[in-house]
């Protein structure tokens, strides 16, 4: 199974507060995903604009499911205003709800106001403890789990996924109140993707199975696919007592609890680079875990003179904001070829200009604010240092309203790869765009980073395309797109940006041990 600093659903789990789940084996089910007044955008202009990256039909069925909640709170209810949502504070272990054993809460943050919606249970290693023993126990031979056919394991994640469709709108608008991001994505991408994933992986519950071998002599031989065991995983939650077991808490004490503990037999986290190697040390030094990483990035996005350069620009300006720039996989280093440089670099301007900054519920709204003032400050911090370091700052650099961590669009030219903003994840609405001459250059260039976890290139020739990214170090590569995923396909990084996979056939091996078995027989008969 799997460990992970959920850090609210922001992302990356930078070491703060999160949620952790143990759980008994269930199979990897998701990966890796706030309110304030109207802000001004890049510009400092109010803007009205429908958002340039966006799906008409599908922000129309997203309007639809936040007009179901507004009749659900009343028809007063401003749509642009955080609606009052009921939920848990506690743990969840063993189907049932605590209070943490040390009593001890922390306040979750409203980025968009910097106001704390609510005090949410802190757990630590004693309920790590707890909820490993419940995992434990739901895990041994004979339990309901264990028992279980492997088709209806696969009913149980269909029929969560069901239920997420059901409380989809409510489940959107409580991510968006928590994590900033606009409503319209919450609804639209990342419960969309839940969905999916459940069902793929509900799929493949009676369908992961082993082989038979033909070994030389009277022996018949085959390879059996049994669960890890008992996991931290991020995950959502009928599934029988200690399966799923739900745990908030903070990195240094739940999340170092959960690395280190020696009944727990796998690892996953997505976050930073830097707890990743914490993680890593800790599972080493316990009993030798698994681990699975899926870290930070760098990612180069290479654009070439031959693309069609009004989707380039289009799909370079969402491959580094989507999610207020908080994407591991963010297009943050752009290279553009020096004879459309000039071009490329003016439009990208206007169009971080013309991006709509304001409050998440707001359906005009394509950027909310960013996850927390940590990370507010820590972005304002690379502005600063990229101008220092003689970067051109071309538009936006400051805050983008008066309260919550809003940050302006912010667009950097003649960058340079030694520069600290080209070289470390910046995690923000911060675009780098860099010049490059040939394509064996642009290769060597971005692959110099200690990151490999995405790339992407833009061109008309297909044989170049196929070039470059047999060339790039890195674990997806993207050709004339960028930030397609899907529950089917694999998805993991290179290098510091981490090992193992997620999603598709790929992710289901980190959560299996094959064992091999033997057995003489008089005859053989193949």
């Amino acid at each position: 199974m799997a460990a992970n600093n959920l850090r609210k659903g922001k992302g990356h789990g930078r070491g703060g507060e999160g949620a952790w789940l143990l759980s008994a084996e269930t199979g990897p089910l998701l990966q890796e995903s706030p309110v304030g007044s109207p802000v001004r955008g890049a510009a400092g202009r109010q803007s009205s604009e429908a958002p340039g990256h966006s799906l008409p039909a599908g922000r129309a069925q997203a309007l639809g499911a936040c007009l179901s909640v507004q009749q659900v709170l009343g028809e007063q209810h401003d749509l642009c205003t955080p609606p009052c949502l009921a939920f848990s504070l506690q743990i969840f272990i063993n189907n049932e709800w605590h209070d943490a054993v040390s009593k001890k809460t922390f306040p979750t943050i409203n980025p968009a106001t910097g106001e704390v919606i609510c005090q949410v249970a802190e757990g630590d290693k004693a309920d790590v403890d707890r909820a490993v023993q419940a995992a434990k126990a739901a895990f041994q031979l004979g339990s309901p789990w264990r028992r279980m056919d492997a088709s209806q394991r696969g009913k149980l994640l269909n029929r969560l996924a069901d239920l997420i469709e059901r409380d989809r709108a409510y489940l959107a608008a409580l991510e968006t109140l928590d994590n900033g991001k606009p409503y319209a994505i919450s609804y639209l991408v990342d419960l969309d993707m839940v969905v999916k994933c459940l069902r793929y992986f509900a799929g493949w519950s009676d369908k992961f199975h082993g082989k038979t071998i033909p070994l030389d002599g009277d022996f018949f031989c085959y390879t059996r696919h049994e669960p890890v065991g008992v996991c931290g995983q991020i995950i959502p939650a009928g599934f029988p007592p200690g399966v799923v077991n739900i745990i908030p808490g903070y990195g240094p004490t739940a999340g170092a609890a959960i690395s280190s503990h020696m009944d727990i037999d796998k690892v996953a986290f997505t976050g930073s680079t830097e707890v990743g190697h914490l993680i890593q040390k800790a599972a080493a030094e316990s009993n030798l875990k698994r681990v699975t990483l899926e870290l930070g990035g760098k990612s180069p996005n290479i654009i070439m003179s031959d693309a069609d350069m009004d989707w380039a620009v289009d799909q370079a300006h969402f491959a580094l904001f989507f999610n207020q720039g908080q994407c591991c996989c963010a297009g943050s280093r752009t290279y553009v070829q020096e004879d459309v440089y000039n071009e490329f670099v003016e439009r990208s301007v206007e169009k971080a200009k013309a991006r709509v900054v304001g409050n998440p519920f707001d359906f005009k709204t394509e950027q909310g604010p960013q996850v927390d003032e940590e990370q507010f400050k820590k972005i304002l911090g690379y502005i600063s240092t990229g101008q220092r370091e003689g970067a051109k700052l071309l538009c936006g650099g400051n805050p983008a309203a008066d309260r919550g961590y809003f940050i302006q669009p912010t667009v950097f030219g003649d960058v340079q790869d030694n520069m600290t903003i080209a070289r470390e994840e910046i995690f923000g609405p911060v675009m780098q765009i860099l010049k490059f001459k040939t394509i064996e250059e642009v290769i060597e260039r971005a692959n110099d980073s200690k990151y490999g976890l995405a790339a992407a290139v833009f061109t008309k020739d297909l044989d170049k395309a196929n070039f470059v990214s047999q060339s790039l170090r890195a674990g997806t590569v993207w050709i004339n797109c960028y930030d397609v995923f899907g529950a089917q396909a694999p998805f993991g990084g290179y290098k510091a940006s981490g090992n193992g996979r997620e999603l598709g056939e790929y992710g289901l091996e980190a959560y299996v041990e094959v064992k091999n078995v033997t057995i003489k027989i008089p005859q053989k008969n193949s």
